[in-house]
């Protein structure tokens, strides 16, 4: 009876995973069978992983595994309960109090992941009678959030100030007071490096805008946290912009190799983040061992090897972007290690990550909706933990696709020159 209700149900879903399929959209879990790096194990096979997030290679480093071992033997797996009933262990009181003083503000709060982050944040500050203004490239998770808070969602073009500045006019002007003698709250949310094109946004005149229209400034700094400024704070520590955001939220699953989520900023917006944010107050606390990783790769980062760490990354960064000139791969200009090979049609950026699959390199293809229908791509990110030969061995593979795909084109064909087209390609469903 069992299997007859699984089967009905399964014969419902099929025409959606269908539809699906015909898209080139269908995604699958390919297991990794080694520890996060720049080189992984899928299955029986060794790939070199250009797709991670781990820019500094902190996520295996021995330094943030001793820590979370340690933290293990102290406090355990689990924490038990969410942080205002009684899961509110030492390691997650003194990651906040290094977050802050890494970040230079006077408070933090982390959350168990990026994606709660943002929806307990924005939901906590806004309501139905606040508006947010957001960058059409934000990470999904700011977008859901923005809906779900109930505030008047306004999206600006792409790092256009204009637009920016066209609908912080309007808002100056619009809207019933929202409480007792105070107009509706108007908040700006932007990535500093945006996560699928790698470009950064302008954070200065951003500032500006907000200041001359009274708005508030929410900076997402998941893929500048650990990578820019004197002490590898941020971009917005690099423009020295840090006491004019009101909150910077990030990630401690990228540069800083661990798990969860951090809003850093005022003690007022944190308490109150502990007292309204419903992804903070109704989750389980995040795991101790994750807290004691993400301490001790910020220590890192902060130290001699986190500078050394850095150079090495963008030195991997420059050696790439040199080297594509030898290719047919155009990149965007840009100065992150995020370096997107623009492909287009979602089916051929398939058989693009699938050739590469073939000689070693792993390097899946990214479509909708993480970017828009028909902007698929081969989304490069860097890591210091690639050597020169992985670099080399990256360039010469990218450089034999493109050679490869301009000998087959038929004369006076018009294909994208990321489309190998290979007659051994079969369609693939990552």
């Amino acid at each position: 009876m069992r299997h007859a209700v699984y089967s009905e149900f399964e014969r419902d879903l099929a025409p959606e995973l269908d539809a699906i399929r015909a898209q080139g959209l269908h995604r699958v879990l390919r297991e990794i069978g080694s520890p996060q790096s720049a080189h992984v194990r899928i299955g029986r096979r060794d790939f070199i992983n250009f797709s991670a997030n781990d820019y500094l290679g902190l996520a295996n480093h021995p330094r943030v595994r001793a820590a979370a071992i340690r933290a293990i033997q102290c406090y355990g797996v689990g924490a038990g309960a969410s942080r205002l009933i009684c899961g509110s262990l030492s390691p997650h009181q003194r990651l906040e109090e290094d977050l802050a003083e890494y970040k230079d503000t006077p408070a933090a709060l982390t959350f168990s992941s990026g994606y709660a982050t943002a929806l307990g944040a924005i939901t906590a500050l806004l309501g139905r009678d606040d508006i947010i203004v957001i960058d059409k490239l934000v990470h999904a998770c700011i977008v859901d959030a923005a809906r779900l808070s109930g505030a008047q969602l306004r999206v600006y073009r792409h790092n256009d100030l204009n637009h920016l500045e066209a609908i912080l006019q309007w808002a100056a002007k619009t809207g019933a007071p929202a409480r007792a003698n105070t107009r509706p709250r108007v908040l700006v949310v932007t990535e500093s490096v945006f996560s699928m094109d790698g470009d950064i946004a302008p954070l200065r005149e951003i500032v500006g805008l907000k200041h001359r229209y009274g708005a508030w400034l929410m900076v997402d700094e998941a893929h500048a946290t650990g990578l820019y400024g004197e002490h590898r704070r941020g971009l917005v520590d690099e423009f020295s912009l840090s006491p004019e955001v009101e909150i910077q939220m990030g990630t401690l699953g990228k540069a800083l190799g661990s798990c969860g989520g951090y809003i850093c900023g005022a003690r007022a917006l944190i308490d109150l983040l502990i007292n309204r944010a419903r992804s903070f107050i109704f989750s389980t606390a995040p795991l101790p061992a994750h807290a004691a990783a993400a301490r001790a790769a910020i220590r890192i980062v902060r130290s001699r090897l986190g500078e050394r760490l850095s150079h090495r990354l963008w030195q991997r960064v420059h050696e790439v972007r040199q080297g594509l000139g030898n290719t047919r791969f155009e990149c965007p200009p840009g100065h992150s290690p995020i370096l997107p090979l623009i492909v287009g049609p979602e089916q051929a950026a398939l058989r693009a990550a699938l050739e590469l699959r073939r000689h070693g390199i792993h390097l899946p293809a990214i479509r909708y909706p993480s970017v828009a229908r028909n902007r698929a791509r081969l989304r490069l990110t860097l890591s210091a933990a690639h050597s020169p030969g992985d670099i080399r061995q990256l360039l010469t593979v990218l450089a034999g696709l493109a050679a490869f795909n301009a000998q087959r084109q038929p004369r006076g064909a018009r294909r994208s020159t990321l489309d190998p087209q290979p007659s051994t390609l079969r369609a693939s469903t990552g």
